[in-house]
């Protein structure tokens, strides 16, 4: 079966009892039972939800895995892959990576002695230089948040295996449309489905795709453990979004390579970080990885000041001031206030996100509406 076949297709089967095409929202908290423990596959709706076990279906499906376990968000499934440690393990991580999976790691699971380490993961040499006999769980994002850095998959997860070393790839930024980590030897993939899985800003999701049954035993005991569920209503609508999945990210994509091509050539931006530029330094990397570049867009401007940055940021129409990202209307972002705000000034600087940097995650709109908002915003600078 064909992708664009599967994000419509796979896992999902007509309702039993009445042959509704759409996925029906189970909103129930228990089911009847006909004796002690004889039922129909369902017991209690945090344990299993038909509903959420059609988008799991789905999921493994797209990703090419053994079973998808859904989470309350993005962060909830961090969390429960965290829980597979125990005290004294090691985490290998990007230093440029998503500010509330660094505050997890950092301010959370540290307290409990799992400890994380923070590398170029762009360098392999620096990934096997933090190696030891501790490591248990190297954390790959690729493309990176917010500097969309391109990390080879491949040639970490092979390094991880050699090691015995679990892989986890953190696939929002791609989507399954682009990239499928599972192929290139990961382990686990993670999404905060919030974004392109869903793609329409009206939902808290998170999910996990496992590569081999042992970790989605361990993963949905954790989730049934722990409690972190998404909700029936939450599941249906990350379902009726990944049908358009190919045809938004498609379109985004092409507004995307658009938007990067017309900031590189204006004289008062600094740089444009976009893998589709052939200097980039990930570039090959990304094309031999990704089906296309992304819809991304990240750029400096010369006056490297928040003050000049807000500016811009205060005075797009079309690209809303806003967290997240992956919907079908463009969003514009302040990573040093925003999304990164829990990352120390100094640990981000060091790693190359400036106080100017600014973020965009471009939409489905006309693309010449576009590029005049962002014309009229840098207007004021």
């Amino acid at each position: 079966m064909k992708f664009a076949t599967k994000l419509i297709h796979a896992g999902i089967e007509p309702d039993p009892s009445t042959g509704a095409i759409m996925t029906p929202i189970y909103q129930t908290s228990t089911y009847v039972q006909d004796a002690p423990g004889v039922h129909k596959g369902y017991e209690y709706a945090r344990t299993q939800n038909p509903t959420r076990t059609v988008l799991e279906k789905n999921l493994a499906a797209l990703e090419n895995g053994t079973a998808g376990i859904c989470f309350a968000s993005g962060l909830a499934a961090t969390d429960a892959i965290l829980k597979m440690l125990k005290p004294g393990d090691e985490v290998i991580a990007s230093n440029d990576l998503y500010g509330g999976s660094y505050r997890l790691m950092v301010r959370i699971f540290q307290k409990f002695g799992v400890i994380p380490h923070f590398v170029d993961m762009t360098n392999l040499e620096k990934i096997q230089a933090a190696i030891n006999e501790n490591t248990r769980l190297i954390w790959i994002e690729t493309p990176t948040n917010p500097l969309l850095r391109i990390v080879d998959i491949s040639k970490v997860c092979a390094l991880a295996d050699q090691k015995g070393i679990m892989t986890c790839v953190d696939n929002t930024f791609a989507s399954p449309y682009l990239q499928k980590p599972l192929d290139l030897g990961a382990d686990l993939v993670i999404h905060s489905a919030t974004k392109y899985l869903g793609g329409h800003s009206d939902t808290i999701l998170g999910a996990v795709v496992a590569s081999t049954q042992e970790l989605a035993d361990e993963l949905h005991f954790i989730q049934n453990a722990s409690g972190a569920v998404p909700g029936p209503m939450d599941c249906f609508l990350v379902l009726r979004g990944i049908k358009t999945l190919h045809v938004r990210v498609r379109q985004a994509c092409k507004n995307a390579k658009d938007i990067a091509q017309y900031l590189k050539a204006h004289p008062k931006i600094k740089k444009v970080h976009y893998p589709g530029f052939e200097d980039h330094p990930g570039h090959a990397i990304a094309a031999k990885q990704m089906k296309k570049f992304g819809a991304m867009v990240s750029f400096e401007l010369k006056d490297d000041s928040i003050e000049k940055a807000n500016l811009v940021l205060s005075n797009t129409r079309l690209f809303s001031l806003a967290e997240s990202l992956g919907g079908v209307e463009s969003l514009i972002g302040h990573p040093a206030s925003m999304t990164h705000g829990s990352i120390p000034r100094e640990e981000r600087i060091k790693n190359g996100l400036s106080d100017s940097l600014i973020r965009l995650s471009v939409g489905i709109e006309d693309i010449e509406d576009l590029i005049e908002d962002l014309e009229n915003a840098l207007a004021k600078v």
